[in-house]
């Protein structure tokens, strides 16, 4: 089979995502992403650089894709708990087939402490502006950490939560975001 003469950064990182979902975070070398690639691991790290980098562009693509979906809820202005409404649709959203991918990127991230820093410092910028003394942020934070919640209850596999089920714990915490006046 001839190899390709440009890497398709895309499809590598496509390949890389199946292959730790099909075979778990210990089968994510450079050699076998090559393989699951149809490339050379010199192409490989040519991309990519190291297997760090790798995974790093992983990370950036998940957090890159979910901060777009996030986006086409709300405006560039948006309040704190207008953020955390669009945060909780987003997640509510998620199909199983990008519910899976992200359990596998999440196996492999509990394996690199190090790639952690880049995970917190995402989630900072998602908690910024919940300040505990406004009653308000609270909200929106209280309905962050419970979207996170039965998100990683349910990839995990602590939860068995089917659809529907899924669709009412996030109208739920939708509901935690709503003014007093809508909220009964």
């Amino acid at each position: 089979m001839a190899r390709p003469r440009t890497i398709d950064r895309k499809n590598v990182l496509d390949c890389v995502e199946q292959l730790v979902q099909r075979e778990g975070a210990n089968a994510l070398t450079l050699d076998a992403v090559a393989r699951e690639a149809g490339i050379t691991k010199g192409g490989l790290q040519y991309c990519f650089g190291s297997k760090d980098d790798l995974i790093s562009a992983l990370i950036d693509r998940w957090l890159d894709a979910f901060d777009a979906r996030v986006a086409r809820h709300i405006g560039p202005d948006a309040s704190v708990v207008e953020r955390a409404r669009a945060y909780v649709r987003a997640v509510s959203q998620l199909d199983d087939t990008t519910q899976a991918r992200i359990a596998g990127m999440l196996v492999t991230l509990l394996q690199s402490p190090k790639y952690l820093q880049k995970i917190r410092a995402w989630y900072a910028g998602w908690f910024s502006g919940c300040d505990p003394d406004c009653a308000e942020a609270r909200q929106a934070r209280t309905a962050l950490f419970a979207a996170e919640g039965a998100f990683f209850l349910r990839n995990l596999g602590f939860v068995e939560m089917d659809q529907e089920w899924w669709h009412t714990v996030f109208a739920d915490f939708q509901r935690l975001l709503l003014p007093d006046t809508q909220a009964a």
